[in-house]
């Protein structure tokens, strides 16, 4: 059981590394930088239905969808829907600023969640990491300010 439990976490963490390296927010990430990150997320599951995120409240986590598909409101009207491999949450996680739309699950779904203390830890102990995703956050919010 020893060896097959340690090969079973392996390659989980092997799959949140896969997963986190398609998020633009960590772009220039090594792989050693991605298995610091993927140990700070875990796996949830949600059923349909599910608020995962309200627009107006502080962020706390960071989201990065396994399976599934969830739903994007603003004011009550949905103006998107996310699928399998897509993330949302981090830029009012790394600026504090309120969240602008409420996420909600479309489908049975599997996230990877980062919380914001944990992640604005290890920015604050590992400033290569924290360069590469202030460059990818900058990038990311330039198009919506230009």
């Amino acid at each position: 059981q020893g060896p097959r439990r340690i090969l079973r976490v392996k390659l989980r963490r092997n799959a949140k590394i896969e997963l986190l390296r398609r998020v633009p927010l960590f772009d220039g990430c090594s792989q050693r930088e991605l298995g610091q990150i993927s140990m700070l997320a875990d796996e949830i599951s949600q059923p349909p239905g599910a608020t995962l995120i309200t627009e107006g409240t502080k962020g706390r986590e960071f989201f990065v969808l396994v399976d599934g598909t969830v739903d994007v409101r603003r004011k009550g009207r949905k103006i998107g829907s996310l699928d399998t491999g897509d993330f949302f949450g981090e830029i009012a996680l790394l600026t504090e600023t309120p969240r602008t739309a409420t996420v909600v699950t479309a489908t049975p779904v599997r996230l990877l969640v980062i919380t914001g203390q944990s992640f604005r830890r290890l920015l604050e102990e590992t400033p290569a990491i924290q360069g590469k995703v202030l460059t990818a956050l900058a990038r990311r919010v330039a198009p919506v300010l230009g």
